[in-house]
């Protein structure tokens, strides 16, 4: 365990927000709180940290948001950028690290990647970054497959850029189409997937959204009952249910994360540290969910694959 080059005279204190339901979230975060505790924070020796989760609900998380800005802590770890965005709503003292599926300039979390220039820093692993790889791997898993579903939520950060570049990758894809289906309430997802099915969507792609992300595995039920897979961005995906993802690497992210949120605890000022940028990618698939859908994965595909869940 490093030890500590600086005389620490009280515990500090962090809040880390969440999504979705702890039985969720808090095994996903893991790899934030062992690279942590192999920089030398030990919970309840010389750190506490406060978990908070938002039950998959935007209002319910920004109240959460709000409340963990009041009590002051010494950092607040937002794990998507919509909770991140809701706490810098509420303070400019406070620091905060962030991990971003969208862009964190663009959505107005930092001035830019090397000078955040504001109380908050973090990792950003692109939602966007391999996407056209991963309309590709969906063609390898399911051959024939002639059309895809965009689930997009208009209340989510990178909305209307999101709905874009899903249009752009599929465009550039020849004999694949995109439908789009836009939500504000999670209520309508169900219904807005039952739709695809009739439609003759053959498989979807859930857009980043802190309320998809944090209702994972509702849509993931949703989307088994339609026969639909899902392909998604992250591995939180292909945990709850989804036939594959592709994308950043989730734990080197949060690994990311953990080593901004150090160098914050140990006195550097957000607004000078650099944003990273996520550049492991990783591809995991579902053989479960595949079995459930009757779906065969190619062995060659499977042979390439990071994780097979199943």
């Amino acid at each position: 365990m490093p030890g500590f080059a600086w005389a620490q005279t009280r515990r500090m204190a962090l809040v880390a927000l969440f999504p979705g339901e702890e039985e969720d979230d808090h095994p996903a975060a893991q790899p934030f709180f062992d690279e942590l505790r192999r920089r030398g924070w030990v919970e309840g020796t010389n750190i506490d940290y406060e978990r908070l989760y938002g039950r998959g609900a935007r209002d319910y998380m920004e109240g959460l948001a709000k409340s963990a800005a009041s009590r002051a802590p010494d950092l607040i770890y937002a794990s998507t950028a919509a909770i991140a965005l809701a706490v810098l709503k509420e303070t400019d003292s406070v620091p905060v690290v962030f991990n971003s599926a969208a862009d964190p300039v663009a959505s107005g979390l930092v001035s830019s990647m090397r000078n955040p220039a504001r109380n908050a820093t973090g990792a950003y692993q692109s939602a966007s970054d391999g996407l056209r790889r991963r309309l590709q791997l969906l063609r390898q898993a399911i051959p024939g497959v002639t059309r895809v579903g965009l689930v997009l939520d208009r209340r989510a950060t990178e909305s209307t850029r999101q709905r874009q570049m899903h249009e752009d990758a599929v465009r550039a894809l020849p004999g694949l189409s995109l439908s789009v289906s836009e939500f504000t309430n999670f209520e309508a997802v169900a219904k807005l997937l039952a739709n695809f099915r009739r439609e003759g969507v053959q498989a979807v792609l859930p857009s980043p959204s802190v309320t998809l992300i944090g209702r994972r595995r509702d849509v993931a039920e949703a989307a088994m009952r339609n026969k639909l897979p899902i392909i998604g961005h992250r591995l939180e995906w292909a945990e709850a249910g989804a036939l594959l993802t592709y994308g950043p690497d989730v734990a080197d992210a949060l690994r990311r994360s953990a080593a901004l949120a150090d160098r914050v605890l140990r006195g550097s000022k957000p607004a000078q540290i650099p944003v990273e940028q996520a550049t492991r990618f990783e591809l995991i698939i579902n053989q479960r969910s595949a079995k459930a859908l009757g779906i065969s994965v190619p062995a060659e595909l499977l042979k390439t694959a990071d994780r097979v869940i199943g």
